[in-house]
């Protein structure tokens, strides 16, 4: 029911506080441009936040409060919320009154009284487990329910103004990019990752606070966000306008992004799985002999000694020697992933340890993130079976553990699986948290990290995520996808819609992980009974890898066939020779992609941005599926239908090597391969053979590149090329630190501000700010700027300079 009329407020130190017949509704500014609303049938308000948000607001904040007999209107110096004194029903407005969006005039907020139900087991409780497709999998019967409170399901209603687009809600399957019209549900599961907030390209933002079950709609049923179980209706109003801006307050709220270290920008080898040590050195060797760029193995799943599932220790006949190994991998300048999980089979160790402290939860498989002790303990388990040896990074797999659907020929409906997954997860988890997981557990290891050392970075990949994960060194993937070009095509929506809601680091198992077809499994659904024999399969991973090369986190994985590059092909052959050409040209643009990563962390940037990110004002952006920026300078286009074989190897006839390409408005673009210019604002025909993807670099673009190397380490002292594409004034600011520590939290690092002056057609390069141990002294820059008609590896070097720190004016000639 809305809320009913007749209200009356009260100002408070920090807010107004609204009494209605049905309950109290506070607002609270938390910055000129945030704004939380909670609203509750309780007396009070409740006192603690939940894990999302880790903000308070800031301190002597000025508001206004106006009332006039209609209305009461609230305003920071940024934003307005304009009651409705019969309603409650609000009006969001900027400063200079531009309506942003306003709840319907009945009232928007609803709350529904609840039992929260929650299982009680005892003696009569019967566990049983077994390994099903996706890892150990516990069964659970007798189990009692009991009511442990009452609490709400909460509604909260829009109305949205006519081409407004919404993006957000994490990473989901199905290809969405715009909600507008649409559905979408957010609980954790395989293909899901549940971040609650919502961008809008009217400036504004919205983060709910809340860890249920939620439902968004703008549909049939109505335009809302629904909770299925929360003590208060709990949300932040974040005003923009440019989506930066809005990234920026998220994680003023939720946290800053804390640097990777640089070899995670790297490639990183998968598949599953890699069983002994001495395999992964032998792959690590193949990729140094070939002269391949690698930087980092990943040990997936089963690890562990037979019969003991989730133990975090090495199985002894298969990695004897872990120091050894460890050495030996890092001897060969590569890193190693290990795949950890949250479940555990019973008489294990570190089961019987977790047992032994009551630290389980009810299916006593799956250790409990919500108790402080158990994240310690966890932690410690994981240091000495396996940080002690030297692992470098993290795989938290199976992050949301009590997924239920993961079986059978038939994939169920959407609200069937939202229904068998939520009911398994809520027979162990609190309802009110079963989105909470992913994010407790990425606590505890950086938290456990961080206390045992600042001098290898927390990097941890997780298949599920919630708002705030991000603060803890977290990289999230989509999880076990197939191997069709439809997928492909929903996967690039996925990731932009992740990234917008300020989690940057998001990536994707390069291929699909399931690349043939299993009929007794839904899920286990490729195209290529043939693997990489299968021509068809060979284009669409060169395609998929392409696009890989240009995501956060570039790594390949999955099942059925191996995924090193020579499984593609031969040296000569144009699948193995385009795959290559993709990974160098990875690397060789490791400087400006680590820029950028210094600005996700240093100035709260997104790295993988949907368009509207840079042209909200252009509404042809809105809606495309398959473009985006990487980084200010680079729109990238990745190619996601057929061109040269279909399934079985099966030769396409008349297929053009083309796709279209729109290029936002207000710029002009460079053709990153041939440096032809475009102007903004036109859909062009873009070539597109097997060995180009199309790539557009804006005019007014620097981009640092460096030399061809086989992992991020070597050869620092290098000459660094400066590509500069003109038309309009740029900047960018080339950073550097140690690589791999958390010196730069105390300042250790070095930028250096480059500047092109279209006008006077100078590249200035300013003083270098910063200093590191060990820091790159003088830089040898190759200057070469851009101009129709010339191809970025065909520019003569015109201008070759010594950088020692001091700012240089380098003038450049009207054309090179």
């Amino acid at each position: 029911m809305p809320i009913p009329s007749s209200l009356w407020s009260d100002c408070q130190s920090d807010g107004l506080v609204l009494h209605t017949v049905d309950g109290l509704i506070k607002l609270t500014p938390y910055s000129d441009y945030i704004i939380r609303v909670q609203y509750t049938h309780e007396e009070e308000l409740r006192t603690q936040d939940g894990p999302i948000v880790t903000a308070q607001p800031e301190t002597a904040l000025d508001f206004t409060i106006q009332k006039t007999d209609n209305q009461i209107n609230f305003s920071t110096d940024k934003l307005t919320i304009l009651i409705n004194n019969q309603t409650a029903a609000f009006i969001y407005q900027d400063k200079a009154g531009n309506l942003l969006t306003k709840e319907p005039l009945h009232g928007g907020k609803t709350l529904t009284p609840i039992e929260v139900v929650r299982s009680f087991i005892d003696e009569n409780t019967k566990i049983s487990s077994d390994q099903g497709i996706d890892g150990l999998r516990t069964r659970v019967t007798g189990i009692k329910k009991v009511v442990d409170r009452q609490a709400y399901q909460s509604k909260l209603e829009f109305e949205w103004a006519e081409g407004e687009a919404l993006y957000g809600l994490g990473s989901h399957e199905e290809g969405l990019l715009n909600f507008r019209g649409q559905r979408q549900y957010l609980y954790q599961q395989n293909m899901k990752a549940v971040v609650p907030i919502l961008v809008s390209t009217r400036g504004y933002g919205i983060l709910f606070n809340n860890s249920s079950l939620m439902k968004f709609h703008d549909d049939e049923a109505g335009s809302f966000m629904w909770s299925e179980v929360t003590s208060e209706l709990d949300y932040f109003f974040i005003l923009g306008p440019e989506f930066d801006q809005i990234v920026q307050r998220i994680r003023q709220l939720t946290g800053s992004n804390p640097m990777l270290p640089k070899w995670a920008f790297g490639y990183i080898q998968s598949k599953e799985r890699y069983k002994t040590q001495d395999e992964l050195i032998n792959i690590v060797d193949e990729y140094r002999q070939r002269k391949l760029p690698l930087d980092c193995i990943v040990l997936d799943w089963h690890s562990w000694p037979e019969h003991f599932w989730g133990q975090k220790t090495l199985d002894p006949s298969r990695f004897p020697d872990p120091d050894g190994m460890m050495a030996a991998l890092h001897q060969r300048n590569a890193k190693l992933m290990v795949s950890i999980w949250p479940t555990m089979q019973p008489g294990g160790d570190n089961w019987k340890e977790m047992q032994a402290r009551g630290l389980l939860l009810g299916n006593q498989a799956t250790y409990n993130v919500f108790q402080p002790e158990a994240l310690k303990l966890f932690w410690d388990q994981t240091n000495n079976g396996l940080f002690k040896h030297g692992v470098d990074a993290w795989w938290c797999d199976c992050t949301e553990p009590f997924e239920a659907d993961w079986n059978g020929a038939v994939k169920p409906e959407p609200e069937e699986r939202l229904r068998i997954n939520t009911e398994e997860a809520k027979r162990y988890m609190d309802p009110e948290f079963i989105n909470a997981y992913s994010l407790l557990h990425s606590k505890g290891m950086y938290i456990g990290q961080r206390q045992v050392t600042s001098e290898k970075r927390v990097i941890n990949l997780t298949r599920s995520a919630h708002a705030g994960q991000h603060r803890y060194g977290t990289i999230t993937w989509s999880g076990d996808i197939t191997a069709t070009w439809e997928t492909l095509r929903n996967q690039i929506p996925a990731g932009l819609n992740f990234c917008i809601t300020g989690s940057p680091y998001w990536t994707l198992d390069i291929g699909g992980f399931f690349v043939k077809n299993k009929p007794e499994y839904w899920f286990w659904s490729g195209d290529y009974e043939d693997g990489v024999a299968d021509l068809g399969y060979r284009e669409l991973y060169v395609r998929w890898f392409q696009l890989g090369a240009f995501l956060p986190i570039f790594r390949s994985h999955g099942t059925d066939i191996a995924r090193e590059v020579w499984q593609f092909g031969k040296p000569g052959e144009p699948f193995y020779d385009t795959l290559v050409k993709y990974l160098r040209l990875r690397y060789r643009l490791l400087p400006y992609i680590y820029s950028v990563a210094a600005m996700v962390t240093h100035e709260d940037y997104t790295l993988m941005r949907a368009l509207p990110f840079d042209f909200r004002h252009d509404p042809q952006t809105y809606n495309i599926t398959d473009q985006f920026m990487f980084g200010p300078a680079l729109m990238v286009c990745p190619v996601t239908q057929p061109m040269y074989y279909g399934v079985g190897s099966e030769p396409l006839v008349g297929v053009k090597k083309v796709r279209r390409v729109y290029l936002p408005a207000g710029n002009d673009w460079y053709d990153f391969w041939t440096g032809e210019v475009y102007s903004g604002g036109q859909t062009i025909t873009a070539p597109a053979p097997l060995d180009q993807m199309p790539i557009y670099s804006r005019a007014g673009s620097i981009i640092p590149i460096g030399p061809e190397i086989q992992y991020t380490g070597e050869n620092p002292n290098a000459p660094l090329e400066l590509k500069i594409f003109p038309g309009q004034d740029g900047n960018f600011t080339l950073y550097e630190d140690e690589g791999d520590n958390y010196n730069y939290e105390l300042g250790a690092f070095t930028k250096i501000p480059i500047q092109w002056q279209e006008d006077q057609q100078n590249l200035v390069i300013s003083d270098r700010q910063g200093f590191y141990p060990g820091m790159k002294i003088n830089y040898e820059f190759l200057i070469k700027k851009m101009s129709k008609k010339t191809s970025l590896d065909e520019i003569p070097s015109k201008h070759n300079i010594l950088y020692t720190g001091q700012r240089l004016t380098v003038k450049l000639q009207t054309k090179i």
